[in-house]
């Protein structure tokens, strides 16, 4: 496996993923990553959560605060959210694998003791990062993958993804050279920024519900 930082002009996570191994090996293979600039500043990589022979896949933007202190995904007040709609919907938690599209905190800082303020990915990076998350697929081989918000929805269907105008429905595409079913819908840390919070719940729910039809 190749350790050396990735050029500027060719980032890629790539030459960080080993070739064998189950998820425990790309975890911590994933430790090592410097295949884009984002490592340089977050506390540490944040890999994906749950078992190996999980139905469901929520793929996500990238960690948050709380996910980079902790080397957790979805643990901060949006993970949170998060589970209980997938227990209102009729999802268990503990049954589904966690993820993001790019394992790295990005955020800007005006001065260092003051709050980390969340700043999304660019396609750059997000591109950087897809051989981690194909390497997850490829492993878990999810029945279906539920799509969390508008930059994991990018990393996954392209640049011309739009969540509003597919949310809460079932798509088939070929992903990393598998054919998947997703169900897309909002990222949870939407809902908690929304002005209609319980109305934004429900709708995260009712989507969430679509994708337990489509797993019973």
């Amino acid at each position: 496996m190749v350790t050396t930082r990735a050029p500027e002009d060719a980032y890629t996570a790539g030459p960080f993923v080993p070739e064998h191994g189950g998820l425990t090996a790309l975890r911590k293979a994933a430790a090592g990553c410097r295949g884009c600039p984002l490592h340089r500043d977050a506390t540490q990589t944040v890999f994906g959560a749950g078992a190996a022979d999980a139905r469901v896949m929520l793929v996500g933007e990238q960690p948050g605060d709380q996910e980079d202190r902790q080397g957790k995904p979805f643990v901060g007040p949006a993970g949170k959210l998060l589970d209980r709609a997938l227990a209102e919907a009729g999802i268990d938690p503990g049954d589904a694998y966690v993820t993001n599209a790019v394992k790295h905190f990005k955020f800007t800082q005006a001065e260092p003791r003051k709050r980390r303020i969340h700043k999304a990915p660019n396609l750059r990076e997000m591109t950087a990062c897809a051989p981690w998350l194909a390497a997850e697929l490829a492993l878990v081989e999810p029945e279906l993958i539920v799509v969390l918000g508008a930059t994991a929805g990018k990393a996954l269907l392209g640049s011309s993804f739009r969540v509003g105008e597919v949310r809460g429905t079932v798509l088939e595409e070929e992903i990393h050279g598998r054919r998947e079913r997703l169900v897309p819908t909002v990222h949870p840390s939407s809902v908690l920024r929304a002005d209609d919070r319980e109305g934004a719940y429900q709708g995260l729910v009712q989507d969430l519900r679509t994708a337990a039809r489509v797993l019973s």
